[in-house]
């Protein structure tokens, strides 16, 4: 365990010194937090996946006074090493690498039930268990993902919200970069680690066309793959194809593809039809924050024989003429068979966390007048993150002229 700790510190601190956006937005805080001391004994349950780049906002919340109790996002995606690390530092983390779903859950509706004042999401999952209770205590919210927020805005249209929460994924400096280039980055990761294959020359199937689809698409055409992307989205799929990939109904796709990636948020993005088109050795991931992309129940069944060939890899034996491998037992393949997204995309993210946490402690009073809602993720926090970043990745801009900015507003 000491060891553990050792490496989770050792890794925590490698991650930490490439998010200097996520620096700057803290110190920004810390200056924001003299004298108010609005973190200090404030409860907060947080669903998020227990990676090094989550530690360094843990870490900076719980230095700031908040108390903090961590569950997993995803059972498969907690580093053991950096659970090991926040617990030494004195942080609550009910979350274990490998964990079953059985157990996962049950860390959710305890983390639900300790009647926390804030939530911080990764999925909506920690929220809807919330929802579900009848307790009071909680007076704001935060989720980063795409899935969260419809699930959010799905809640919040039956009135089922009881405190207001910023939708983090909306944020510009969110959805672009971490979306897009982290996804695309560590989806690779992910694929390439878990099987050792070569990708050029192979036909990918991206499902979804959305932020995470446009990143792993690029980055997978950028390794020399022939790349098909599926969509029901009118918009997305004239999008990508004005892209220069080809664009087929998952029905055509199936037949072709060698390696299948789903990017959607949506169920049974490949069912069994799919599956009994695919051809011998395909490969099946998920990059969507859920299991439920693949239809891996049956899939399983399916198959005559399933069986563990790899770490994060299943062989499903169709037939004695074709076998289907699945990545990461459907789980999302970049946090379980690789470390998740680089830090220098997660720093944007986590900055938008904390001053989005701030945020809400800062304006409470005011928040508790309204009706409790999903809010718009405000936009001087998308324009101070902007501005930290062009900080941190040392970029210069120019600027308008007061002559170009009187411009813009004439008639």
């Amino acid at each position: 365990m000491a060891d553990d700790g050792k490496l989770g510190r050792l890794s925590f601190e490698w991650a930490r010194a490439h998010m200097p956006v996520f620096v700057l937005a803290e110190k920004y805080i810390q200056r924001k937090e003299l004298g108010k001391r609005f973190f200090k004994n404030t409860y907060a349950a947080m669903c998020l996946h227990v990676s090094r780049e989550t530690a360094v906002l843990v870490d900076s919340l719980h230095s700031l006074g908040m108390e903090i109790n961590l569950v997993a996002a995803n059972p498969l995606s907690t580093q053991d090493n950096i659970a090991s690390f926040l617990r030494e530092r004195g942080v609550e983390v009910s979350a274990k690498g490998s964990e079953s779903s059985e157990e996962y859950y049950a860390s959710i509706e305890v983390a639900a039930k300790s009647s926390p004042e804030f939530i911080v999401d990764d999925g909506g999952e920690l929220h809807v268990a919330y929802s579900r209770l009848s307790l009071k205590s909680c007076k704001g919210g935060t989720d980063e993902t795409t899935s969260g927020t419809l699930r959010l805005r799905a809640m919040d249209s039956e009135r089922k919200l009881s405190y207001p929460v910023i939708p983090v994924n909306e944020a510009e400096t969110k959805h672009i970069f971490d979306n897009k280039y982290g996804s695309g980055q560590s989806a690779l990761d992910g694929l390439l680690r878990a099987t050792g294959l070569l990708i050029a020359g192979k036909c990918v199937v991206i499902s979804g066309y959305g932020w995470v689809g446009r990143g792993v698409a690029e980055r997978t055409r950028g390794l020399g793959a022939r790349v098909i992307v599926t969509e029901v989205d009118g918009v997305k799929a004239l999008e990508a194809h004005m892209d220069g990939y080809e664009v087929l109904p998952m029905d055509e796709a199936s037949i072709r593809g060698d390696v299948f990636l789903t990017c959607t948020g949506q169920l049974e993005v490949l069912r069994r039809e799919h599956f009994e088109r695919m051809k011998d050795g395909a490969i099946l991931g998920n990059m969507g924050h859920f299991d439920r992309e693949i239809d891996v129940v049956t899939l399983k069944k399916m198959g005559r024989r399933v069986e563990q060939v790899r770490k994060n890899v299943t062989k499903i034996e169709i037939d004695t003429e074709k076998s289907l491998y699945l990545l990461c037992d459907g789980r999302v393949v970049n946090l379980v068979a690789a470390g998740g997204h680089p830090p220098e995309v997660m720093q944007l993210s986590f900055a938008n966390q904390l001053l989005s946490i701030y945020y809400l402690l800062e304006h409470e009073k005011e928040l508790r007048r309204e009706r409790p809602k999903l809010l718009q993720f405000p936009k001087e926090l998308d324009a101070l993150v902007t501005n930290f970043a062009l900080e941190g990745f040392q970029l210069k801009i120019d600027r308008l002229s007061q002559r170009q900015k009187n411009y813009t507003k004439s008639y």
